[in-house]
């Protein structure tokens, strides 16, 4: 059973959710991930030139601690880690295919 929203709630639930979502980067990270994919650090660095390994790390980590992406690490030499969607993450996917649709109405 869905929730019944007021305007005011709802403007709190949509200030939470974005709050998720906020930083340069996220959006593009999850982009990349959607879709069951799986992508290695290494791989981020080559999909995402602009982005600063400081900041590709602290975009992932802030992902993983949200719940949205999930780390594996292998141990292995040398190390072997790799990033997905969680269940969750990965229910994004339609929200976000429905803001890259509204965003091609825009007439400029």
């Amino acid at each position: 059973m869905s929730k019944l929203y007021s305007p005011e709630s709802a403007a709190i639930g949509v200030e939470q959710a974005l709050r998720l979502l906020e930083g340069r980067w996220k959006l593009i990270i999850l982009f990349h991930l959607f879709d069951g994919k799986v992508q290695r650090y290494s791989n981020f660095e080559k999909l995402i030139p602009e982005i600063s390994q400081k900041m590709l790390a602290q975009q992932l980590r802030q992902l993983e601690a949200d719940g949205i992406v999930s780390r594996m690490v292998y141990p292995q030499v040398p190390p072997k880690v790799e990033y997905r969607l969680t269940d969750w993450g990965q229910a994004l996917c339609p929200a976000l295919d429905a803001i890259l649709k509204w965003a091609e109405k825009r007439k400029v």
